[in-house]
């Protein structure tokens, strides 16, 4: 190209970006202006503007469904159960709770509302984005717990319309039955009595955790290892027994406790700090040779990409009314398989998350076990039971389960809240 050539590409060049960027001034004004258009309140703040996705019509020859109420009801011991009903008599059941924060995730429920009424439920991934995203400060325990509560309800909506249980539309069924685990405190008689009902595994707690302090004595490190010794001869060597620290120890007690313990072989310490500790609990993976677990406190995959890629715990636990939901968890899941890391569900409520987190369990092949404080008696029609350390896959649509209401009414209305703990010594806030 000669310098003629050269000057007038330029010149053409520039001319073709000055034109560019005329353009983009004029789209920038027009788009203020418009936004300067939306209607305000009497504090002069833009009003909320509710805007139709093309996805709302998706595909067009697909019969219409929409949803046209979200029901919550406070439901004994300490659960929020959320009903979403459609026009097509379907109904979908979700468990939208943050232990002692349930109205507050009522509240949130209700705020979600207007956005989910008159959509197509069966567009999960698209609901789960708008809710997620278009709150500007995102994620959290109650809004997660809220948005997990909603995903769970979808799904089971888009199973029974289709006919098939949620794992099939996860890929398929990777297993028949599903491990759980019961919960046994540090009592050794209680644990023969879950045994006898057919569990195989179990998870104890530290005794007097609340109470270890910075620097514990000798005397406590001792009584906590001799509490779980006991449990171990209780149980034998044929079960598994998982001990949860509860994030309640500090980084030094729970290094020395976890030495204590390394004798009896724990399936596995469960959050030995506080799980926004990561680079601390990375060090006490790297110091033994028991697997550490934590989840139940981390909210959506991108909570837990830092505990993988710290390689924090080889077990995690997200639980399918906080982390985000049955969506959510299948990703973790997914993301966990690439650090051969494996997924035990954490579930202390209800029988609606445990049904979501059996279908997480039959859709993955890294499942380990799954927690249940309650099988659904009293609750469902047919409540799940235990055999031989294991419960069947269901084989019903959606989350597999049918909710007895006219039992749950008995059930209805809690005032539960977090306990609260306080020194003994000195009457200073400790973690419980």
């Amino acid at each position: 190209m000669g310098t003629a050539d050269r000057r007038k590409f330029m010149t053409q060049s520039a001319a073709t970006v000055g034109l560019a960027a005329t353009a983009f001034r004029a789209a920038v004004a027009q788009t203020l202006d418009e936004e300067d258009r939306l209607p305000k309140d009497q504090y002069g703040m833009r009003k909320s503007v509710q805007m139709t996705s093309p996805v709302d019509e998706f595909p067009p020859s697909r019969d219409k469904v929409r949803i046209t109420k979200l029901e919550t009801m406070l439901v004994k011991p300490r659960w929020l159960f959320l009903k979403v009903h459609t026009d097509a008599g379907i109904v979908g059941w979700g468990e939208p709770i943050c232990e002692g924060r349930a109205t507050t995730c009522a509240a949130a429920i209700r705020e979600i509302e207007s956005y989910l009424i008159g959509k197509d439920p069966r567009h999960i991934m698209h609901h789960w984005q708008a809710i997620y995203r278009h709150a500007f400060y995102r994620g959290g325990p109650v809004l997660s717990s809220a948005l997990s509560g909603v995903d769970q309800a979808l799904w089971d909506i888009k199973g029974k319309l289709l006919g098939v249980p949620v794992y099939e539309l996860l890929g398929g069924p990777t297993r028949t039955r599903v491990r759980v685990y019961a919960h046994v405190g540090a009592n050794p008689a209680l644990l023969k009595e879950k045994k006898d009902q057919g569990f195989t595994a179990f998870k104890a707690k530290v005794v007097d955790v609340t109470r270890s302090g910075i620097v514990a004595s000798p005397a406590f490190i001792s009584r906590a290892a001799d509490a779980f010794a006991a449990l171990r001869e209780a149980g034998g060597d044929d079960v598994d027994i998982g001990i949860d620290f509860h994030g309640a120890v500090s980084p030094p007690n729970a290094k020395l406790l976890i030495k204590q313990l390394e004798p009896y072989q724990p399936m596995f310490i469960e959050e030995p700090v506080q799980c926004q500790n990561v680079d601390v609990m990375a060090e006490i993976a790297r110091g033994t040779h028991l697997p550490i677990a934590t989840g139940e406190r981390i909210f959506t995959k991108w909570g837990f990409r830092e505990i993988l890629e710290k390689q924090a715990a080889v077990i995690l636990q997200p639980d399918l009314c906080h982390a985000g939901g049955i969506s959510e968890v299948r990703l973790i899941a997914g993301m966990a398989e690439a650090y051969y890391a494996s997924i035990a569900p954490h579930n202390p409520l209800g029988p609606i998350s445990l049904a979501a987190g059996i279908q997480i369990a039959a859709s993955i092949p890294n499942f380990l076990c799954q927690e249940q404080v309650n099988l659904g008696d009293g609750y469902l029609k047919t409540p799940f039971r235990v055999r031989g350390g294991y419960v069947d896959v269901p084989v019903l649509p959606g989350l597999g389960i049918e909710i007895d209401e006219e039992a749950l009414k008995s059930h209805l209305e809690h005032d539960w809240e977090n306990a609260r703990y306080f020194d003994r010594e000195d009457g200073s806030v400790v973690d419980w």
